[in-house]
């Protein structure tokens, strides 16, 4: 029979993660009592111990979301990180990080929650009212939301408050006023937009009812599930399905990047835009990558060399066919259909080692196809029997993936 000793204030967190991992253990094992009121008691302790456990989970979250540590390790988002590794459905994924994300603005649920005093199911409900406040509002709705949990409202009650705390807040203060969006009008069509530090972007809008017929009648068919295994929301399907449009189906021509041969190739000198917007070499070279990108290569003097490959992208009957062998993304554990993905060039086209061949082509979704020119030792690329390639990532600090031998060329039937 094994058995458990922690010294609880001496004891490191990993010590009292892999303590508390053996009793959850030993519980799943154990059959429960025979008992129904013993049953109903222990599970009201034991599941106010697992919302406090939920409490440490989501801390451990936040600190991995904040340093980008899932991105090291080759996951496109924390919430990827989450289905994948931790078995997450999407609901609960996006749950989970939002919560880890609001935790900071919301000082007195976390004390609450942390100290048993407070359930999951409230800390989620506040921290997802929350979330497109600023930091004035979020202290008020905190407090407001708060005061119904101390007053016996049902979550779901404190859920529908939420949903309209904006409101809440303007009617308690005496402040009601329509908002910006409303006192514009409703007649034309608009769309702000501001890139965030990281290189992002924000976008809000308003389309009237004619531009509205004409973004579901394009963006409404693309942004379907492409099948049972797509778990993304329709938020991003919708964004995925508005960057394919605006990609102009990868074969479109809509930047065009003047640089160096040798600047593409690896070298530092910096290239430009038609405007003569300056680019870095590196970011140079991850635009051109992108569906939709022209690179203007230029030989010693400035003098053209040529103006992108014959063939740049991939046509359809070769699409068809990627299709038909990549259900998803060529990377190993992700989720994006390969109806979303790009036609990546295996060898690097922009390198000029991988034409535009049926059997040097695979699916890659745009977040990997990113990540994988930009780390190419974390790969490591292998070919089956049937043509399909498949890109294994490996850990950060593991060395350089095993080099394998060239794959054979496809016979034609």
């Amino acid at each position: 029979m094994s058995s458990v000793a922690v010294d609880l204030d001496g004891a490191s967190t990993m010590e009292l993660v892999n303590a508390a991992s053996a009793i959850a253990a030993e519980l799943a094992r154990r059959a429960a009592p025979e008992s129904a009121a013993a049953s109903m008691e222990l599970a009201e302790t034991l599941g106010a111990a697992t919302d406090m456990n939920e409490a440490a989970l989501t801390g451990l979250i936040d600190v991995v979301d904040r340093h980008k540590e899932a991105q090291r390790w080759g996951f496109p988002s924390t919430r990827s990180w989450l289905r994948s590794r931790l078995g997450m459905r999407e609901s609960r994924a996006k749950e989970r990080l939002n919560m880890a994300r609001q935790r900071h603005r919301l000082t007195q649920v976390t004390t609450r929650w942390t100290a048993g005093d407070l359930s999951l199911g409230y800390a989620s409900t506040i921290a997802d009212a929350v979330t497109r406040l600023d930091d004035t509002d979020c202290q008020a709705a905190e407090q407001i939301l708060l005061e119904m949990v101390d007053q016996d409202f049902s979550a779901g009650k404190v859920a529908s408050f939420g949903k309209r705390i904006r409101d809440v807040i303007a009617e308690r203060n005496g402040t009601e006023c329509p908002d910006a969006d409303s006192r514009r009008g409703y007649e034309r069509s608009w769309i702000d937009s501001t890139r965030s530090l990281d290189g992002g972007r924000y976008i809000k809008g308003w389309l009237n009812a004619e531009d509205a017929a004409i973004w579901d009648g394009t963006l409404g068919p693309l942004a379907k599930p492409a099948g049972a295994d797509d778990h993304r929301d329709l938020s991003e399907r919708t964004a995925a399905a508005l960057g394919s449009v605006l990609s102009g189906g990868h074969r479109a021509t809509k930047v065009t990047v003047i640089c160096d041969l040798d600047t593409l190739t690896g070298g530092q000198a910096p290239a430009q835009l038609t405007d003569g917007t300056p680019i870095p070499a590196e970011q140079a070279r991850r635009i051109a990558l992108n569906a939709g990108v022209s690179p203007l290569l230029l030989g010693r003097g400035h003098t053209p060399l040529y103006f992108g490959h014959r063939v740049r992208f991939a046509t359809g009957p070769q699409r068809q066919v990627l299709e038909t062998l990549y259900s998803t993304c060529a990377v190993q554990s992700c989720e994006v259909p390969g109806t979303l993905c790009e036609v990546d060039h295996v060898g690097g086209w922009a390198l000029g080692r991988s034409p535009t061949d049926i059997d040097k082509l695979s699916l890659c979704c745009g977040w990997h196809n990113r990540f994988k020119h930009a780390n190419p030792e974390r790969l490591r690329i292998t070919r089956d029997e049937g043509g399909r390639y498949s890109y294994r990532l490996h850990p950060p600090g593991a060395g350089p993936p095993r080099t394998e031998r060239p794959p054979p060329r496809l016979r034609a039937a």
